[in-house]
């Protein structure tokens, strides 16, 4: 069974920096594009990042300039650098893995609070 493990949330002061990880497991990792979502309570579930597997990046327009997204395919995880928090960033934050040549191969993790205090 496909596992999405998420890391590395927590609470920090806006200004302030986390790092999310996410390590899958039995998935081909080199054939998925990677992302990061998340949800924010009252709130939609939002695209936070995504990489390709060629390594090609997107980002939403809210995170842009703050936020790093990154993959290492030996080591079958990808990781959220999160710079300068707001407290508009709190939220769970999930992993997702999307296979590139057939979409509806997707998995997500459990997800992972990151709450920013003002």
């Amino acid at each position: 069974q496909v596992q999405l493990v998420e890391s590395g949330g927590g609470l920090v002061q806006a200004g302030g920096s986390l790092r999310l990880s996410c390590a899958a497991s039995r998935i081909i990792f080199s054939m998925y594009t990677m992302g990061w979502y998340r949800q924010a309570p009252g709130k939609q579930h939002e695209l936070v990042a995504t990489i390709t597997n060629i390594g090609s990046t997107n980002y939403a327009d809210s995170v842009k300039d703050r936020f790093t997204i990154s993959r290492d395919n030996g080591k079958n995880t990808v990781n959220l650098q999160m710079n300068s928090l707001k407290s508009e960033d709190t939220a769970i934050y999930y992993c997702n893995a999307r296979n590139s040549r057939d979409w509806l191969q997707t998995y997500w993790g459990q997800g992972t609070q990151v709450t920013v205090s003002s």
